[in-house]
């Protein structure tokens, strides 16, 4: 499936990658070297740590990397809010509890629901998609089926 980024999840990443290339990378780099004056690296626990952590962080900058090349960026001026699309936020009434809640739809990896930000690829997010302010849309969840009235899409 496509990975989509909004702009600020695109500079989130970046800014994390980065973080990780300078920072990161220069920090670990201390600890090995600490670590090796110790002596013996066979029963060095710092050392043997200070490798899981830089394979860790290898393996981090290498998955931002390849979302940053593959993922296509979203340009919300570009969203027509007639329909729900990723970018969007949503402002849905959830009719059994007559609450309204305001959702973004974002791709997976910017997906944080405490924050109100849904993937396109989660349950509510897919239901969401391609509908029209006014229409109600049925989520089947774990605990039954959810009702939800589209009240308002915005960029």
């Amino acid at each position: 499936m496509e990975n989509y980024l909004t702009k600020e999840g695109y500079e989130a990443l970046q800014n994390r990658l980065n973080y990780l290339k300078t920072e990161k990378r220069n920090e670990v780099a201390h600890k090995l070297q600490a670590a090796r004056e110790l002596g013996d690296l066979s029963e060095n626990a710092e050392y043997d740590s200070a490798k899981d952590e830089q394979s860790m962080i290898e393996a981090e900058i290498f998955e931002i990397e390849h979302k940053l090349r593959t993922s296509t960026i979203i340009d919300e001026k570009q969203i027509d809010t007639s329909k729900v699309s990723i970018g969007c936020t949503v402002k849905i009434l959830d009719e059994e509890f007559n609450e309204e809640l305001s959702y973004k739809i974002v791709g997976s990896s910017e997906s944080d629901p405490k924050n109100n930000l849904i993937s396109n690829e989660s349950p509510v997010g897919s239901a969401l998609l391609g509908r029209e302010e006014g229409e109600v849309v049925e989520v089947r969840a774990p605990s039954g089926l959810l009702k939800f009235k589209i009240v308002k899409i915005t960029r």
